[in-house]
């Protein structure tokens, strides 16, 4: 298989990037993630793969719940803080308008929508962990179907961040 077909093919789908937060022990984190879906009709399931890399992966395998959360196209700012910054050395959230959610994930004021999911199961895929999230809560900014100027930050639009985690 040819790497530049693969590339090719994810750059046309161009899937949206959420915030993943997390909390437990009384430390909280967030990263940004490029891989999530919905992943089940019945009952509603959403999956976010974290990088083992990542210090919010070894705080989220503490966590009970996950906070998701898409960002608005033009909070690349948010973006870079999440995807280019480590947890473990600065707190992400300092000066950020945010609240805890349910389960004590933090969740981000400024998102264009966001749902907490409880953590259903975790399935190791190589360098990323799936967690499997049943939905608990959620809440949206955006009013319309095609949410006008409110759509989402995609990953083409985060393709200049550099992860911030220890390589």
């Amino acid at each position: 298989m040819d790497d530049e077909d693969i590339a090719a093919f994810t750059a046309l789908a161009n899937p949206s990037v959420y915030v993943v937060t997390a909390a437990a022990d009384g430390r909280r984190a967030g990263c940004l993630v490029g891989f999530a879906s919905q992943c089940s009709l019945q009952p509603v399931r959403f999956a976010v793969w974290l990088s083992k890399a990542n210090h919010t992966y070894r705080l989220a395998l503490a966590a009970h719940t996950l906070t998701v959360h898409l960002l608005p196209r033009n909070r690349h700012d948010l973006a870079a803080r999440f995807g280019s910054q480590c947890s473990a050395d600065t707190d992400k959230f300092d000066g950020l308008p945010w609240h805890e959610g349910p389960g004590g994930a933090p969740v981000l004021t400024d998102a264009l929508a966001w749902f907490t999911g409880r953590i259903h199961d975790r399935h190791d895929a190589g360098d990323h962990v799936a967690f499997i999230l049943d939905p608990i809560a959620a809440h949206t900014e955006a009013t319309t179907h095609d949410h006008g100027d409110r759509a989402a930050l995609t990953l083409h639009d985060a393709g200049d961040i550099t992860a911030g985690h220890p390589a």
